[in-house]
């Protein structure tokens, strides 16, 4: 399938010429798959088994994600193909099938030692997998030109300000609850002037955070 993909876009292939190719009859093709969509799923789904076998050789989800991107465009043809020709969910449906345990796996081994619910986790997880895929697809939908050591860095760089703009937030939000309870404890006469400050303050800093 992959060496007829060189010659010729999915659409124009037929179910005479695969079994020529292989040196089987039709009947033998209709045995294992319904029709050549069919075919184009399990080749999918066994690149993606064969791309989970070596997962925990990366130290690191963005490492396992940079490899996913070069694994595309080592089938460039085939997927580009699909993305066209079938269209842009089964592409999707792939690259979960790749991004989904993959993630997984990394929130397990970093959640390893405390204690977090596992709706929690699988937040996280969807949180990260519906990111990459999505930016993922727009790659693909721009014939993949675009660097892929230099699309995980940029991810990477985003996260990192995103986590600082967070504990950033998180460290002001603190420092303003402290200067609430100390208005109270100390400013009681005027607690009723003090307070609305105060809180317009919190109530601000959790808008904007959202």
């Amino acid at each position: 399938m992959k060496k007829l993909l060189l010659e010729k876009p999915l659409n124009k292939i037929t179910i005479n010429d695969i079994t020529e190719d292989c040196g089987v009859n039709r009947m033998t093709f209709y045995y294992h798959f319904k029709d050549i969509y069919d075919l184009v799923d399990w080749i999918l789904a066994e690149d993606a088994a064969k791309a989970m076998e070596g997962r925990r050789g990366f130290g690191t989800w963005s490492e396992a994600y940079l490899n996913v991107l070069h694994q595309l465009q080592d089938n460039k043809t085939l997927v580009l193909n699909v993305y066209r020709s079938v269209g842009r969910e089964q592409v999707e449906q792939y690259l979960y099938r790749l991004l989904d345990p993959i993630l997984k796996d990394f929130a397990d081994r970093e959640c390893h030692d405390i204690t977090v619910q596992d709706a929690d986790k699988q937040f996280v997880v969807d949180f990260y997998k519906y990111a990459l895929v999505g930016m993922t697809l727009e790659w693909t939908r721009r014939d993949m030109k675009g660097d892929p050591k230099k699309m995980v860095e940029r991810v990477l760089a985003l996260l990192a300000l995103l986590q600082k703009l967070v504990e950033e937030r998180h460290h002001l939000v603190g420092h303003l609850v402290q200067l609430v309870a100390y208005e109270e404890l100390q400013i009681h006469e005027h607690l009723v002037v003090a307070r609305p400050s105060a809180v317009y303050l919190l109530a601000h800093v959790a808008q904007t955070a959202r």
